[in-house]
């Protein structure tokens, strides 16, 4: 089941503060399927859960907005972007084109410092990894790969690959469901592995461990989506 009993969220003390809270609050609920894709969701019960005024709110559903996660609706309320299945074979040929291109394009043009921040931001998702934080993994995981797109020197690829990114983070906490949150090796592996691809500026062997990346998460995503509790039910 996505929907789940919603913890009252305590207010914090200042506007600002206020936003940021509602923010990350909601944004962590959203990728972690707490808030399910297309449920409706509007400023003044949100204002009410939160004891706060409408406007930090509104700044809130502002930046979701802008991270893809929520839609506004003719009527003023807000939905929580859909998961279209019906588009995910072409969201996947659209990220495995880009993913390859990106990663291709860092193995030829990274610099020392950008080698460096990539391996950084590997070493963050594997901290998330060990510590089993689905929200932390998503966001690491999220951050290296625009490490490794910022090292292309290609700002229209880092543009596209960033809204893929953005799309697929609920794809993505699918498929660590799959593992029970604990993605498997392979999968962290494969980032070291594209990493020294990089730092060889092997571009050949980067395209192909970006390909190979990109599969894992689709036969994941589909794996999951194939599962049928009801084939382990017996029923005399």
């Amino acid at each position: 089941m996505l929907n789940h009993t919603m913890p009252k969220s305590p207010a914090p003390n200042s506007k600002v503060s206020n936003a940021i809270t509602i923010y990350e609050t909601i944004r962590e609920e959203i990728l972690t399927l707490v808030l399910a894709p297309s449920s409706t969701i509007d400023e003044n019960s949100m204002a009410k859960r939160f004891e706060v005024s409408r406007s930090p709110v509104r700044e809130a559903f502002i930046r979701l907005a802008a991270d893809g996660l929520i839609k506004t609706l003719p009527n003023k309320n807000s939905q929580v972007s859909p998961l279209a299945l019906e588009d995910f074979p072409n969201f996947m040929d659209a990220l495995d084109l880009v993913q390859r291109a990106v990663t291709r394009l860092a193995a030829e043009n990274r610099t020392e410092s950008d080698l460096q921040l990539i391996k950084d931001k590997n070493q963050k998702f594997k901290e998330a990894v060990r510590a089993h934080d689905v929200v932390a993994m998503i966001d690491c995981n999220h951050a290296f790969h625009m490490a490794v797109s910022e090292a292309s020197q290609n700002s229209y690829f880092t543009l596209m690959y960033k809204r893929l990114l953005d799309e697929g983070k609920r794809t993505l906490r699918i498929y660590y469901r799959l593992f029970h949150d604990s993605p498997p090796p392979e999968m962290v592996d494969n980032h070291d592995l594209i990493i020294d691809a990089i730092e060889n500026q092997d571009s050949n062997l980067a395209d192909q461990l970006a390909q190979q990346h990109a599969n894992q998460l689709s036969d994941g995503f589909i794996t999951y989506l194939s599962k049928r509790q009801s084939q382990k039910i017996r029923l005399d």
